[in-house]
């Protein structure tokens, strides 16, 4: 069939867990339900603290500012679609509303990876460089960086939407997913898939693998440059300052690897175990996150106890004030 937009399809259906048992829909809706809102409320408390502490205005948290942004537009553009579909049973989504979303889906995805690149240059910088990492990476250039990352992630994903948006879907819209992608879309298009998925492919693996590749050796450098500090407690005190950075690279990058890597040596999954390591992998980055920096993060901890404290003083003082 000749390419172009002779698409009979409207609307396309989304399957979420294809092998859910309808009377599991409703516990794994409000599931999902409790992890949008465990990410929306985590992230937004991060985003309020920086906003309010000016002492965390540092080129670290300007980074972990634009990862919890970048949380909330991910887990926003894909939890609230999947849970209507069980709890209002609305699976439909229209056919540009498809396209739409699976360009925000691989455009944040994208934007996470810069921004985890950025994480690492970060630590590498303060602990292999201390003495040039306030002048190479302060907060002018965090913002000329995370600017430049958020701008320049939207090219390959609206190139993969201008060349799947046109092809003719005529056959089955179902798609076997909890959103839309471009492996989900484009398996449905009526015409040899090749030409479009393997740039696709090869796009995916550059933004995966290209920082990943940086992320790896910036970290080895760490590694090699704490070893070589003599003092016990200074090679403990350097090594914290990268674990809550490290931690966040690993959940994002080592399951997608896995299934990757799973996917090139013949390990095949059913459809359901693959959406919820997808699902996993997606999503529960962005909802542990905020835990993690208020668990890891000195400065984030001691932020935020002052918040509960001046909360604490302000409502005491209000009872008092109500009492006399």
């Amino acid at each position: 069939m000749a390419e172009g937009n002779q698409s009979t399809v409207t609307e396309f259906i989304l399957t979420g867990f294809p092998g859910l048992h309808p009377e599991y829909q409703d516990l794994v809706s409000a599931i999902l339900f409790f992890v949008y809102f465990l990410t929306m409320a985590g992230n937004v408390i991060i985003l309020f603290v920086f906003a309010t502490d000016h002492s965390l205005h540092k080129p670290m948290y300007y980074i972990i500012l634009n990862l919890c942004t970048c949380d909330i537009l991910f887990s926003t553009t894909t939890l609230p679609k999947i849970i209507s579909k069980y709890w209002f049973h609305s699976g439909t989504i229209s056919f540009t509303a498809c396209f739409v979303q699976m360009f925000f889906v691989h455009y944040l995805g994208t934007v996470n990876s810069y921004i985890l690149f950025l994480m690492a240059l970060d630590r590498y910088l303060a602990v292999c460089h201390p003495l040039k990492y306030p002048i190479l990476l302060n907060n002018s250039t965090i913002l000329i960086l995370s600017i430049t990352a958020w701008v320049v992630a939207h090219a390959g994903p609206l190139m993969m939407v201008i060349r799947a948006y046109p092809l003719p879907y005529c056959a089955s819209n179902i798609i076997n997913h909890c959103y839309c992608d471009h492996i989900g879309i484009t398996i449905l298009a009526c015409t040899d898939r090749a030409p479009y998925g393997f740039p696709a492919f090869v796009f995916a693996m550059v933004t995966l693998l290209g920082p990943l590749a940086f992320i790896v050796f910036s970290y080895c450098c760490i590694i090699i440059a704490v070893l070589k500090i003599a003092n016990v407690q200074g090679r403990i005190k350097s090594l914290s300052t990268c674990s809550p950075q490290l931690i966040i690279i690993l959940l994002y990058y080592l399951p997608r690897c896995f299934v990757y890597l799973a996917s090139n040596v013949g390990i095949t999954f059913s459809a359901d175990v693959r959406i919820v390591i997808i699902m996993m992998y997606s999503l529960c980055p962005p909802m542990i996150n905020p835990l993690i920096y208020c668990l890891r993060a000195k400065d984030m901890r001691e932020s935020l106890r002052k918040q509960f404290k001046r909360r604490a003083v302000l409502k005491k003082a209000h009872v008092s004030a109500i009492s006399d």
